[in-house]
């Protein structure tokens, strides 16, 4: 699969833009670990053209993680189109287009998911974006508004009219949030539409390497994105890229993914301070499949989960390793 002059190989399996969780370290560890491209957190238009200092700090790529796109999203056609130059400058290897996130501070102020109740300004913002910039464009958008409203069969041609260079549809409605399971035969019926052109990317409840070949096999898409199912389990791409290749997976071994949480709390804490280097990591700590399903957990999830240090996380896994894994 090509996107612009970008060639991802056969069946490549990207990591999904994600706010608060795809920051510089943790893209990097999915690249390391099989992800074929990935996004950066959703980068605000208007906060970047006011040049907020937390917003711009979002630009920031190492090129290790090469390729990698950032995302930008906002409902003013005249910041997005400014906010693209400027990602231009920082120098990703796409920009691609949110009109997807279905959350309240986001869609309900019209930009994000709340596109997809204005197509025309959709549309017009898309040709806008990419008329100004020598990157290649892509989209990342939904099904529809709601169960009423899925118009991704009419929509994905008229998006690729406007000059992107993929589509990427999550299978599931904005009023979904992220509830219920996601359809993929939309997705599939629309990479089957004779007049897609350009790759189509499937996105949404992608957890295990059956469920990555899956989406290939039956829908026949290009590219298949991973969000969620990354979260505190880096090592999914590792898996999934294993299981494309041979048809089956030898899993990473416990001590394997123990460092790699571990390296995710260095490199957050070094990123930011340690006191909220572990707040933001808590949230792969709370997911990650690791600690799933181990008895009489629940005392010690919630000692992890409150630790303030790195020291206190660190006796906690040790703890973990030596009752658990030992």
């Amino acid at each position: 699969m090509k996107i612009g002059n970008i060639d991802l190989g056969e069946r490549p399996v990207m990591l999904a833009p994600m706010e608060d969780v795809t920051d510089p370290s943790f893209r990097l560890i999915c690249r390391e670990q099989g992800a074929k491209m990935v996004y950066t957190e959703f980068v605000s238009s208007e906060a970047l053209v006011r040049n907020i200092a937390s917003t711009a700090r979002k630009l920031h790529i190492d090129d290790r993680e090469r390729p990698v796109a950032i995302q930008i999203y906002g409902r003013d056609p005249e910041a997005m189109v400014d906010a693209a130059k400027m990602v231009e400058d920082a120098g990703p290897d796409l920009i691609d287009i949110n009109f997807g996130c279905p959350v309240k501070k986001v869609a309900g102020k019209g930009a994000g998911a709340g596109m997809l109740r204005d197509i025309p300004k959709m549309l017009a913002i898309t040709e806008s974006v990419v008329k100004a910039v020598n990157l290649p464009v892509t989209v990342k958008t939904r099904l529809g508004w709601d169960a009423d409203n899925k118009i991704i069969a009419d929509l994905g041609p008229r998006l690729q009219d406007c000059g992107i260079a993929a589509l990427t549809v999550h299978g599931r409605t904005r009023s979904q949030m992220y509830t219920g399971d996601a359809d993929w035969t939309l997705i599939g019926a629309l990479k089957s539409d004779p007049r897609m052109e350009i790759p189509v990317i499937g996105n949404g409840d992608i957890t295990t390497p059956e469920g990555a070949a899956k989406a290939f096999e039956d829908y026949g898409v290009d590219g298949v994105m991973i969000g969620r199912g990354a979260i505190g389990a880096t090592w999914i791409f590792h898996d999934v890229d294993q299981y494309l290749k041979t048809g089956e997976w030898t899993p990473l071994g416990d001590a394997d993914k123990f460092a790699l949480l571990r390296r995710q709390i260095r490199e957050s804490i070094d990123r930011i301070d340690e006191y909220r280097g572990i707040l933001h990591i808590r949230r792969h700590l709370a997911a990650t499949p690791l600690f799933k399903g181990l008895p009489d957990f629940r005392q010690t999830r919630i000692r992890m989960l409150r630790a303030e240090t790195a020291d206190e996380l660190e006796q906690i896994f040790r703890e973990i390793e030596e009752k658990y894994f030992g």
